[in-house]
């Protein structure tokens, strides 16, 4: 089997021009869907991993819907946080009833070192914008689950034995979360591009219905699928800016889960709601309250980095969460001088002037008679996520006239010069 070998410098020049995998044979690649990794964590933790911690000669079997659409598509998986080699014995891509083969220069096995990456040949599959797609992945071998990707309002199944090319999972175990595929890009036109979502767990869509795509980042992609503009979601339950939590800090993880997106022109990003409300609560008991300033000086190296790379960087206020898991044994996200935090940063973030543009996730979202807390309409109810219409409302907060003028200028800049 290939060994195949990644890091963070080479994701970041994945965007280059001239390189194999951002144009190879005249096509431009942009990422149409994305899964973050992140690492696994032991049995003291808070929360448990709802995977299991080893794969055996079985079969996974995810779903995604993609954003922007194309002719081809390739997949991208990863062993980011592996400690081990992964073994890839088959892997398979399915449309409706159309089943295509993937494979890896040539082969249909491929071992992915530890902390490495594999990007797939180019699988001819013809994919409408929004499209569902099933990618099936056999794991041969004994397979340590030492990353993955927790949550995702998704479910996985899980098969025994090599079921790579089965139609029917109906009988295959199901768990939340994503494993080992983590992106999926499509051939697009020279102007396509991609949005990046860097955020937490609202981002990552915790509190939407399971399983039906309607975290905020999927109703943008709604929006952005007419213009040919991607998205791709990076947002981590549990992440923070400033300290590694359920996934490492947002200014570690910039260059792979956002300059590393093939064809990417914009992020938007929503986080610091868990570094205000970690502190002292059952995620990080011992953990001291974090200042405005450091919060601040955060998001001005997240804006400058994003801006020598040519990013346009858009960020949101923090939502409200008075009662914030309230009656869970997460209790303590939230007290006043937590409130208190989150409403300085909000201010701050408005008035801060270094961002492309601002989207006030808070004023949509706040109930108008005790803005501290979110308005219930939009609520999932645990007062901290919000539910299917919040996601929805917050998409269509976001103000896309700049990112589609941005594509637009590009098309006119790739067309060719009228002849003479």
């Amino acid at each position: 089997m290939r060994y195949y070998l990644h890091n963070a410098a080479i994701w970041a020049a994945m965007t280059l021009p001239g390189n194999a995998l951002a144009q190879d044979a005249r096509t431009h690649w942009v990422t149409s869907w994305y899964a973050a990794p992140q690492p696994a964590w032991d049995s003291q933790f808070v929360l448990p991993m709802n995977v299991p911690a080893v794969l055996d000669h079985q079969t996974v079997r995810e779903y995604v819907r993609i954003s922007a659409g194309g002719e081809r598509i390739k997949l991208v998986f990863s062993n980011r946080y592996g400690k081990a080699p992964l073994a890839i014995g088959a892997a398979s891509v399915m449309m409706r009833e159309v089943t295509r083969v993937v494979t890896f220069e040539g082969a249909r096995q491929v071992t992915i070192a530890a902390g490495a990456t594999v990007t797939s040949d180019t699988v001819a599959l013809s994919v409408a914008p929004l499209s569902q797609l099933k990618v099936t992945t056999y794991l041969p071998r004994r397979t340590a689950i030492t990353g993955f990707h927790w949550g995702a309002s998704q479910r996985i199944s899980i098969a025994a034995g090599n079921a790579s090319r089965t139609a029917d999972f109906s009988n295959a175990a199901r768990v939340e979360g994503r494993l080992f595929l983590s992106a999926v890009l499509v051939d697009a036109l020279p102007s396509g591009r991609t949005v990046v979502a860097l955020g937490d767990s609202i981002t990552d869509g915790n509190g939407s219905t399971p399983d039906a795509d309607r975290r905020w980042p999927d109703f943008l992609a709604r929006r952005l699928a007419p213009h040919g503009i991607a998205v791709a979601n990076a947002g981590i339950s549990g992440a923070r800016l400033l300290k590694d939590g359920m996934g490492e800090r947002a200014l570690a993880r910039f260059g792979q889960d956002v300059l590393g997106q093939p064809g990417v022109s914009d992020v938007i990003v929503l986080l610091g709601i868990n570094d205000i409300g970690w502190p002292g609560s059952p995620f990080a008991p011992a953990e001291p309250m974090v200042t405005l300033d450091e919060l601040t000086a955060g998001f001005r190296r997240l804006a400058a980095i994003a801006h020598i790379n040519g990013i346009r960087i858009t960020v949101g206020t923090l939502p409200p969460f008075e009662g914030a898991l309230e009656g869970t044994q997460f209790a303590g996200h939230y007290n006043p001088q937590k409130e208190a935090l989150r409403l300085r940063l909000n201010d701050w973030i408005r008035g801060a002037g270094i961002f492309d543009a601002v989207v006030d996730f808070d004023a949509v979202l706040r109930d108008p008679a005790r803005p501290q807390r979110m308005r219930a309409e939009f609520d999932s109810g645990d007062h901290l996520h919000p539910g299917d219409a919040g996601y929805r409302k917050m998409a269509d907060a976001i103000d896309i006239d700049a990112i589609v003028a941005r594509v637009a200028g590009a098309h006119r800049d790739a067309a060719p010069a009228p002849s003479q």
